[in-house]
């Protein structure tokens, strides 16, 4: 079933009492590509992964990870991937070398391999110059980079990090994000449930949406931002009056039909010449006399598409998923 894909499933269920988690969930994962997993509080994203990373059993359908079944041979699974969740996962109290070395030891590695393997992960991971530091005294970036370095112990095939940068300011995001890249490049397939959009949009190749447990769109970013109409060309008026002047005039010159937006006093449509129809509309609207406050061209967003297939934006303050009876 794999062909080429680091993680499939296949009309996968899960039900708590009459609550369906997942109702039939479709995913394909191409190997060494990070993957993103989106969907609002509640849609099944947390649930999918416990089933991938065999921490929870499937009511219905199939999975494989890294060619792998995860009913029947749960066992083999694991030591093939990482998982690394919402919160850290390491002790505050000792150093991020006793950490991993802690790590390995766990994983059977014994004390030689443990300690070399923790030298590896320390400079990969830019923190050498930390690592006899207590972990308490860590940033929230470098704690988070010393739990993607547990989870890689092993050097697993698949990783799934579930909302890992929850909680962490720009800086400490970017950190992770730079971690996440690293790793791909090493061969690591990701599996990323993120509620940031922009973190989607920056690491993931492809993207699966995800709600009320089924699978509702799976392509790429840009894919997925042409569901709502591509490029648009805003104009933002001085004059609440002159809208429909600029409405007319963005009609003129634009495809598609006009919107407007009393309230923020802006007119928008969709465009395919982007530079020309930009030009053409400032020049026609400056030739008309209407005043303008700003005027410019907006790609749509994963926002947006999100909007578009849920019906509501997501958390962007990246509040971690709580699926209740669906965790």
């Amino acid at each position: 079933m794999s062909d080429g894909h680091a993680v499939r499933a296949e009309g996968l269920e899960k039900r708590y009492g009459d609550k369906r988690a997942l109702d039939g969930f479709d995913l394909a994962v191409r190997e060494g590509t990070v993957h993103g997993l989106l969907g609002p509080n509640g849609a099944g994203k947390t649930t999918a992964v416990r089933i991938l990373s065999t921490l929870i059993r499937l009511d219905g359908g199939r999975a494989e990870v890294a060619g792998l079944d995860v009913a029947r041979q749960a066992r083999e699974v694991r030591a093939r991937i990482g998982l690394t969740g919402q919160y850290a996962a390491v002790d505050e109290v000792l150093t991020g070398r006793q950490n991993l070395e802690m790590f390995g030891r766990l994983f059977h590695l014994g004390g030689g391999r443990a300690r070399a393997r923790a030298v590896e992960l320390l400079e990969q991971f830019d923190l050498t110059d930390a690592a006899d530091r207590g972990v308490g005294k860590y940033s929230g970036g470098m704690r988070r980079r010393l739990d993607l370095a547990a989870s890689m112990i092993l050097a697993p095939a698949v990783l799934f990090l579930d909302e890992p940068t929850t909680g962490l300011d720009p800086r400490s995001r970017g950190e992770v994000w730079d971690s996440v890249r690293a790793l791909v490049a090493s061969g690591t397939t990701v599996l990323l449930t993120t509620q940031y959009l922009e973190e989607a949009d920056k690491l993931a190749s492809r993207i699966t949406v995800i709600d009320r447990g089924r699978a509702i769109a799976d392509d790429t970013p840009d894919g997925l931002k042409n569901l709502v109409g591509g490029d648009r060309i805003e104009v933002v008026v001085a004059e609440r009056a002159d809208i429909p002047r600029a409405v007319k005039v963005v009609a003129r010159v634009c495809e598609g039909e006009p919107e407007a937006d009393e309230d923020a006093s802006r007119v928008h449509a969709p465009v395919t010449d982007r530079v020309a129809a930009l030009t053409e509309v400032a020049r026609t609207l400056q030739d008309e006399g209407v005043a303008v406050e700003d005027i410019g061209l907006r790609r749509p967003s994963l926002d947006d598409v999100f909007l578009r297939l849920t019906g509501h934006r997501t958390d962007r303050t990246g509040t971690p998923e709580k699926e209740a009876v669906a965790a």
